[in-house]
């Protein structure tokens, strides 16, 4: 038999085509009431023509369906007979699963013209539009995630870009380890899986799903899905019904209540990894009631890769900063340091900021007279790399100073060797640029004597310290601009200014004030700092939390250090001083002054290792020394003895042998005190000893107040 024919009957054909067609076709009158519907579209709508004929549009749908848009779209080709596209998001009411629609609609009309129907066609475009969805979800994640360093911040990232698009519910949980920046070990598959919640977000106000709050931990037992996709490597798909899922939601009772009366439609564990290292797991659950398909899958695991790789990165990040700031945080000062020349309070607080950790330093470094050396750096840069050539230049200072070198010299001796840690010898440096390294800083030293009540600082291209003196008047102490260290070739000049007991210094590095005001106008921070600083308070502790209040924003873009210091004096109940003449036979003399002097302090049990002292050290200033010649005893915390003479040659140990008559008095000097030592001066040198006293004699000197006799 023949193929048919159908040149006599033309409107069967159409009928059939009608009937027949692959995608869903209806026709409405100008009431938009139904008149056809082809077999797709009943399919669709999920009733028979027969029941839906007769029936206004949107007659058959249900009431969480949108069909506004449509039955506008109607209602305009019918008034205007105007064809018209128009495109929907939304589920088949016979379905459950949301679709895209491309709805074309066009007018009918009659012999005479009039519209007397409107045509719709339905086509499902839902591949195309969720092909589209998933790319645009992926472009939005390489924007979105990873905007910052934070792990915290990178997690919940990735948990709003899923919420609500593609779950109703998201977490992110990571690895203790990871929290810390370190590598996570690698455990046995059947263990029991430690995780802390990172990031979670829900289609609900408040986050109902979430069993813990941000920041918790919690054991996922390798039977649940968390700890399946953790241990595989794959990512995992389940849901109510699922019988390790089940055991696993009942298994935590605040978890069964927590979902009580919620149907998992569908939840996927996918796991975070990057570079061969597994970080932790993201959850994605769905209580909608299409249920997550292989396509969803996919693009979990792609968003999934995506976000471990901005974890992962924000994990070395936190690795280097916490490695930094324990770095940093060993090699500045702690504690108090035992000085009696100045009362201190100091603060430093690192940046916050994607540069990482700085390079600011500063320092308290007691000095042979009672005197006190003040320090305040600032490294060039940031990271670990900044922190380490910090602690290498406070090193080299606090050498430098041990040696009591003033500070001039101090800065000169620290030029250098900023120079050598920089590569910037000439024979290395750049003959085209100029350029003698790559690693720079700035100093400010400072040296305060108690007992001449006189300040004696330089600085290395860094901020001069603001003083304040007891009545209230702020000055910036006038220091000859000295160049950044690393320059070299250029000398660094000091500055003396006496200053009355009791008036207070300010160091600082520039991080401080050039964060103060809209501008970071450093001369306006200081300006801001001599105001704070003009209002003295009692305590030092609450001055500085006031100075970094007030000039700080919430978010420093650089580390600030700080020094306060309180200038005390010691006067002449506290020093005496004896000029000698170079003559062996005044060293006696020397003797029973120093005994009738400890005798009026109350010191009497020092007598006989002080005058052992004064003996060998008046001595040696008269056989190897210059006129003039001068004992100095100072009675602060420890007992200081002191000789100076105009030579500049230095004594040293040396083990004397048997028969030797001598050699062996500077020896037993250094056996019999706490400390000893050498400083130069441009017009000789003084010997230096310190002898521990009595705790209770201590306590009394420390408790007397300046100028106070003990």
């Amino acid at each position: 038999m023949g193929p048919a024919r159908w040149d006599d009957d033309e409107g069967a054909l159409v009928e059939h085509a009608f009937r027949q067609a692959s995608f869903s076709m209806s026709v409405f009158d100008t009431e938009q009431r139904y008149v056809r519907l082809n077999d797709v579209a009943c399919e669709v709508m999920g009733l028979g023509e027969d029941v839906l004929r007769g029936h206004p549009f949107p007659y058959g749908l249900p009431e969480d369906v949108d069909q506004l848009g449509t039955l506008r779209a109607l209602r305009d080709v019918a008034a205007t007979g105007k064809a018209t596209h128009y495109e929907s998001f939304t589920r088949a009411p016979s379905g459950i699963r949301e679709h895209a629609w491309n709805l074309e609609l066009w007018p009918i009309r009659d012999a005479s013209g009039e519209v007397c129907a409107v045509g719709m066609a339905g086509f499902d475009s839902s591949e195309q539009h969720w092909a589209r969805q998933r790319l645009a979800v992926l472009d939005e994640a390489a924007v979105r995630i990873g905007m910052s360093l934070d792990l915290g911040r990178t997690a919940q990232e990735l948990a709003e870009l899923v919420v609500p698009r593609f779950a109703d519910f998201a977490s992110v949980d990571l690895l203790e380890a990871v929290m810390h920046g370190e590598e996570p070990a690698t455990g046995p598959l059947d263990a029991t899986v430690v995780l802390r919640r990172a990031a979670h977000m829900s289609t609900q106000q408040g986050t109902p799903e979430a069993v813990i709050g941000l920041g918790a931990t919690d054991a996922y037992p390798p039977y649940s899905p968390a700890a399946r996709a953790l241990h595989s490597g794959q990512a995992v798909l389940s849901g109510s019904g699922d019988p390790d899922f089940d055991r696993w939601i009942a298994g935590v009772p605040a978890r069964a209540e927590k979902l009580r009366g919620v149907v998992v439609t569908s939840l996927m564990a996918v796991p975070l990894m990057a570079r061969g290292t597994t970080l932790g797991v993201a959850v994605l659950l769905r209580s909608r009631p299409d249920a997550f398909n292989q396509d969803d899958f996919l693009l979990a695991r792609e968003l999934a890769s995506r976000a471990a790789v901005c974890v992962d990165n924000a994990r070395r990040y936190t690795r280097e900063r916490i490695t930094a700031l324990a770095l940093q945080k060993s090699l500045l000062p702690h504690g108090p340091t035992r000085q009696s020349a100045a009362d201190v309070a100091c603060r430093y607080l690192p940046a916050d900021s994607r540069a990482g950790i700085g390079g600011d330093w500063f320092d308290i470094i007691p000095l042979s007279g009672a005197r006190v050396g003040l320090v305040v750096g600032d490294v060039v840069g940031h990271g670990i790399q900044a922190s380490a050539t910090m602690g290498r230049l406070r090193t080299a200072v606090q050498t430098l100073a041990d040696v009591d070198l003033p500070p001039d010299e101090l800065l000169a001796h620290l030029d250098d060797l900023v120079l050598r840690l920089g590569g910037g010898d000439e024979d290395d440096a750049d003959s085209d640029t100029g350029e003698t390294g790559e690693t720079g800083a700035t100093c400010l030293y400072a040296v305060y004597d108690p007992v001449s009540r006189t300040l004696a600082a330089a600085s290395a291209g860094h901020p001069p310290p603001v003083v304040v003196l007891p009545d209230g008047t702020t000055e910036v102490l006038q220091l000859s601009a000295g160049p950044v260290l690393g320059v070299g070739g250029l000398p660094f000049e000091a500055t003396e200014r006496v200053l009355p007991e009791g008036s207070l210094i300010a160091l600082f590095s520039d991080g401080l004030v050039e964060s103060y005001g809209a501008g970071h106008d450093p001369d306006l921070g200081i300006t801001r700092l001599r105001q704070v600083l003009a209002d003295q308070e009692a305590s030092l502790e609450s001055c500085c939390d006031r100075v970094l209040t007030t000039l700080l924003p919430e978010d420093p873009r650089d580390d600030v250090a700080l020094v306060l210091a309180r200038t005390r004096a010691l006067d002449a109940d506290h020093v005496r001083v004896w000029d000698l003449p170079s003559d062996v036979t005044v060293v006696a003399d020397a003797r029973r002054l120093a005994a009738e002097q400890l005798d009026a302090w109350g010191l009497v049990e020092a007598g006989f290792v002080t005058e052992l002292v004064v003996s060998e050290l008046v001595t040696n200033a008269i056989r190897y020394g210059a006129d003039p010649i001068q004992l100095r005893l100072i009675y602060d915390r420890t007992l200081i003895c002191e000789v100076s003479d105009g030579s500049s040659t230095s004594p040293h140990l040396r083990r004397a042998r048997i028969f030797d008559e001598g050699g062996r008095g500077l020896l037993l000097v250094a056996q019999l005190t706490t400390r000893w030592g050498t400083r130069h001066a441009a017009n000789g040198k003084t010997i230096w000893t310190e002898q521990a006293l009595e705790p209770g004699t201590a306590a009394l000197v420390e408790a007397s107040e300046p100028g106070t006799a003990p």
